[in-house]
């Protein structure tokens, strides 16, 4: 892996120290917010994470390497190359070998943290089936990586644009454990319900971190699904937002937007169409997801 993989000093002493680390992606910070919000973003939760015992590891492709762990320079030019790679499973040689910059996806990320030995990786919302995909066959490989990837992906649940019930059952047939964080009902990423029950409700730290370690000591291989609902206080309302996303799906469909670009289209829509409201939403939860990532990975390593 030494011809693919670089790490910051950061990252690279804790790993010899076997102390606690948490991946970010980076897609969220190319593809997933404007800027300048999301070169803010990424630092705070960066800091959230190092202030609740662990070391942050945003992972990205940048000059033909998987960087695990981005410095300032770095970090900025995700924020703010026009064109920035959407990265997944089926992309890294691609990427790689182009030199192009790739921001990597869920799954992507959860590809580098497993090669850089990182269990613990904290986002926004997962991907998943999306609406519609019985018939279109649009599931995410966010799924699918974690079915067979040895890292904890820390979320908000799915994101609400997505069919989240068939998301479930995609989980649930490839045995992924879906865990509620003092929570027992599955969040839909802006809002705290989506009307589905996860498979089990823990609410300490020290819980997740003995099932995890339980699951891979056992050889069972692949990911779990850490649900933490958003806050409260950030949270928006379920039908408020669901008149929202149908809208922006049909606008979607009418400009035959498909593929890596419908994500990026729905959560800019989506924005527009509640004022900002959405996004500050988004923020607010990647901050709350990033703590509590954190804090498994510490008792993880306990």
């Amino acid at each position: 892996m030494n011809n693919y993989l670089t790490f910051t000093d950061e990252v690279q002493d804790a790993l010899i120290a076997n102390k606690p680390i948490v991946a970010l992606e980076t897609t969220i910070i190319s593809h997933g917010m404007p800027y300048p919000q999301n070169i803010e973003m990424a630092r705070k939760v960066e800091q959230i994470i190092r202030d609740n015992g662990a070391v942050p590891a945003t992972i990205g492709i940048l000059d033909g390497r998987i960087k695990i762990g981005l410095n300032e320079q770095e970090l900025e030019a995700f924020a703010t190359t026009p064109r920035v790679e959407k990265v997944s499973r089926r992309d890294f040689p691609y990427i790689l070998s182009s030199g192009k910059i790739g921001a990597t996806t869920v799954s992507a990320t959860m590809i580098g943290a497993a090669l850089a030995g990182i269990e613990i990786f904290a986002t926004g919302g997962i991907g998943g089936v999306h609406r519609e995909g019985e018939t279109t066959m649009d599931i995410s490989a966010d799924l699918t990586e974690l079915a067979q990837t040895n890292v904890a992906v820390v979320c908000a649940g799915a994101k609400s644009i997505l069919d989240i019930g068939r998301t479930l059952e995609f989980l649930e047939t490839h045995g992924v454990p879906v865990v509620g964080y003092k929570t027992d009902e599955f969040p839909s990423f802006y809002a705290r319900e989506s009307g589905y029950r996860v498979d089990f409700r823990l609410d300490e730290p020290a819980q997740v971190a003995d099932v995890l370690r339980k699951k891979w000591e056992l050889g069972l291989n692949g990911g779990a699904v850490i649900a933490n609902p958003v806050p409260v206080e950030s949270a928006l309302l379920q039908q408020d937002i669901e008149g929202v996303i149908q809208q922006a799906l049909s606008e979607a469909k009418e400009q035959n937007i498909a593929g890596k670009k419908v994500t990026p289209f729905l959560l800019a829509r989506i924005k527009e169409l509640t004022d900002g409201r959405s996004l500050a939403t988004n923020i607010a939860l990647v901050y709350h997801n990033a703590q509590v990532a954190a804090r498994i990975a510490v008792a993880l390593k306990a």
